[in-house]
């Protein structure tokens, strides 16, 4: 995975990119959108990528984001930031007290911080399901001065944990990339996230030629 939008700032990819910034704009226009879950159908397309590149994208235009790796089963965003991955989201959740405040780690990105997954647990979707986190959602998008809080999670059509936070985000992006996603796949998951009551903006088609 590259952070095209920061290490490559010229190239098309990056330009891409700011295109996909400037549209997301526009679908706030019609409705705000504080809380975004960047998703896709299968394990074919990583939207971890998609989603760090945007939020690079985003900050670059002197947004405050939060981006939070709610792939609690692959965490990797940890790793495109060069960042630790101890007391990430997941050991948020485990926790027995209710605590909500993830640690936010900066990045060399100004007005952009992570929050990483942290350790696996037992059961993801029990997890990303609990009322802990609700809270984190409230929390990190009632903090002052944050405009956007960005998540991922892992694949729709393999696991619920996708179709859970996707029902309580005010939006959803799905990713899908040319000559990987089946037309199937891509079917499902767009059903998954209607029955999910899922707010679905739009999609973002990778690899195309």
């Amino acid at each position: 995975m590259n952070l095209v939008t920061l290490n490559q700032p010229a190239s098309a990819a990056a330009e891409a990119y700011r295109t996909l910034r400037t549209n997301l704009h526009f679908a706030m226009l019609e409705q705000p959108i504080k809380t975004l879950l960047i998703a896709t159908p299968d394990a074919n397309i990583s939207a971890t990528a998609v989603l760090a590149n945007l939020a690079v994208a985003l900050a670059q235009s002197e947004k405050r984001v939060i981006v939070v790796d709610a792939n609690l089963r692959e965490p990797s965003l940890h790793m495109l930031f060069d960042l630790p991955n101890g007391q990430g989201l997941a050991d948020v959740l485990a926790n027995s007290n209710g605590a909500s405040d993830p640690q936010l780690h900066a990045t060399s990105v100004p007005g952009l911080s992570v929050v990483t997954g942290g350790a696996a647990p037992t059961i993801a979707n029990d997890a990303i399901s609990s009322n802990r986190m609700h809270a984190v959602i409230e929390k990190l998008s009632g903090l002052a001065g944050v405009d956007m809080v960005l998540f991922v999670a892992p694949p729709l059509t393999a696991y619920s944990d996708g179709a859970v936070l996707a029902s309580r985000v005010d939006a959803t992006l799905l990713v899908v990339g040319a000559g990987k996603t089946r037309r199937e796949n891509a079917q499902k998951a767009k059903d998954i996230l209607e029955r999910a009551h899922a707010r679905l903006i739009g999609a973002v088609l990778l690899n195309a030629k």
